[in-house]
């Protein structure tokens, strides 16, 4: 399924886009394997309004470890987890979109490593110009970051178009339908990250966010080796995701009843999962939570589609 993945803070706690309250930071990220450009950048200052907390039930975890009139029709998913999901995020849409749509802000690594998945793809210019999915892309604001810095990365197309598009997929058609209003020099698909709405090889690059973590880790697999399917061949993959064992299940969310669950994961499965889904690792990055972000550890992971 696509939803951007958020962990649910707990009582007390006030969520960003990953569900996250203020607290304090721990020791900064620590970085393995080839390194990704990243654009330096400087982190302003963020003020976050106080909340009720979420209620979270947690429970040890085991196995494996739109209106875009130019993309396909929405895959409705049958069975009731997707449609628990699909509702919940319907339900905090636009709360979700006026607490948290400027996150990216109070995030530099993340604007970073967004910043060195266009520099890739401007690097490798096609025509027509490269188009980069958010999948799982709540609101549309880091849908709308990659159409705009995208837009001017390296300057224009040889034709005098953007040298990168963007385009933003998600479960939710509440979240589509806001993130078409408030973004609209990106398009925008209702689409489960199952079945995506998309041709093959469709895509020069994707990122994922915090989508994977609403699925149970026995179904990456398969939904990597559809992510692989509507990328194009050295197409480069970013991943995001809380670092853990874990599941939370969240049934009240800014006082809206929801049902959803967040599952943590480990960033070597995920890497074993990428390989097997024909993907190469190229970095990963391992980092503590910032001042305004709950005690959760977190993990990017840059491939390549092989």
């Amino acid at each position: 399924m696509a939803a951007r993945g958020e962990r649910p803070a707990t009582d007390g706690e006030e969520p960003d886009r990953d569900g996250h309250r203020a607290t304090p930071s721990g020791p900064g990220p620590s970085v393995t394997g080839p390194s990704a450009d990243g654009a330096s950048a400087t982190t302003p200052s963020v003020t976050i309004p106080s909340a009720p907390g979420p209620s979270v039930t947690s429970q040890s975890v085991t196995g494996p470890s739109a209106d875009g009139a130019s993309g396909p029709a929405p895959h409705r998913p049958a069975g009731p987890e997707a449609d628990a999901v699909r509702r919940s995020y319907d339900t905090v849409a636009a709360e979700y979109a006026e607490r948290i749509g400027d996150e990216l802000a109070g995030k530099p690594l993340d604007r970073a490593l967004l910043t060195a998945l266009l520099e890739q793809l401007t690097d490798r210019r096609t025509d027509p110009p490269a188009l980069v999915a958010d999948l799982g892309c709540g609101p549309g604001h880091v849908t709308g970051w990659l159409a705009a810095h995208g837009a001017h990365a390296h300057g224009t197309h040889a034709h005098g178009a953007p040298g990168v598009r963007a385009v933003g997929i998600d479960l939710s058609p509440a979240m589509v339908a806001l993130a078409r209003q408030q973004h609209p020099a990106a398009e925008f698909r209702e689409g489960d990250l199952r079945h995506l709405p998309a041709a093959d090889g469709e895509f020069g690059g994707a990122v994922a966010l915090y989508s994977l973590i609403h699925l149970p880790p026995a179904e990456h697999r398969a939904v990597l080796a559809e992510i692989h399917r509507t990328l194009r061949p050295g197409a480069p993959l970013l991943l995001a995701f809380h670092r853990g064992t874990e599941a939370r299940r969240l049934t009240d969310w800014w006082g809206h009843p929801v049902d959803v669950t967040f599952h943590f994961l480990d960033p070597d499965t995920v890497t074993a999962d990428l390989t097997a889904a024909g993907f190469t690792l190229r970095a990963r990055l391992d980092r503590a939570p910032y001042p305004h972000e709950a005690e959760t550890d977190r993990s990017y992971l840059l491939a390549v589609r092989s």
